[in-house]
């Protein structure tokens, strides 16, 4: 496939950035679209062109750190995929993709298409662990816990944190990230003796990092390659009302 490419340039969040197009040729459907941007940048390193920078490290879907926006969607036109799981089979021969980084004010650029995304290992250093002696494996595996609960905590637990959820976001709220670290945590026997305090922290740090209110129009939920549901959302709210009358 021949694509044109409109990139994101952007030297530092000080800065002003722009698109830059770049034509690129002979391009395999079977190509993963982070092999094409590594090819891209092959040929701009060759013609003398500073290369494109981008996050990515396990390739695998696992770690989240690919986080691009591709032609008005987080992670590109595919469903229920990161970056990296991306293939180019899901363009056609000639087209034309816009590729930009995450837009979101608690999301800085740092340079070209990556973005500062610390602020989510911040509210997770404010709330999301458990501070409690659980002992070790067989300890923790005697201790019962509802099937329904468990599967629930399981599913939470998927999220790996990318931040296509605050992207999706018209108020780049990170609502469904929270709710589905506070969900994995207070399911659980374990996460029982901490949970008020875990979610009032939570809520807290998210609100000073200066990420956007939930409106629940879903696009998050639509977005995230892990398909994250919104009862987390309920979830959190529930909980969150529950610490606060207590």
């Amino acid at each position: 496939m021949d694509l044109t490419l409109k990139v994101w340039r952007q030297k530092n969040n000080k800065a002003k950035g722009k698109f830059v197009e770049y034509k690129i040729k002979n391009i395999s459907k079977d190509s993963s679209f982070l092999e094409m941007m590594d090819i891209l940048n092959e040929q701009l390193i060759e013609e003398g062109v500073e290369p494109v920078a981008f996050d990515h490290d396990c390739r695998e879907g696992i770690c989240g750190m690919c986080s691009l926006y591709i032609n008005g969607r987080p992670h590109g036109p595919d469903e229920a995929v990161t970056v990296c799981q991306l293939h180019m089979r899901k363009f056609n021969d000639g087209d034309t993709i816009v590729i930009e980084p995450w837009r979101a004010k608690a999301f800085p650029l740092i340079k070209d298409l990556m973005v500062d995304r610390s602020a989510f290992d911040t509210i997770i250093q404010a709330g999301g662990y458990v501070s409690v002696n659980t002992g070790g494996v067989p300890d923790a595996n005697s201790i019962p816990i509802e099937r329904d609960k468990a599967e629930l905590s399981m599913d939470a637990a998927a999220c790996i944190g990318c931040g296509a959820c605050v992207a999706a976001c018209k108020n780049a709220s990170a609502m469904l990230f929270v709710s589905a670290k506070v969900s994995q945590l207070n399911l659980l026997p374990q996460g029982k003796a901490e949970a008020k305090l875990r979610v009032e922290a939570m809520v807290k740090e998210m609100d000073d990092l200066g990420f956007g209110n939930c409106t629940n129009t879903g696009a998050c939920e639509a977005e995230c390659p892990k398909e994250i549901s919104l009862t987390n959302i309920a979830r959190l709210n529930r909980n969150f009302y529950a610490a606060k009358l207590s």
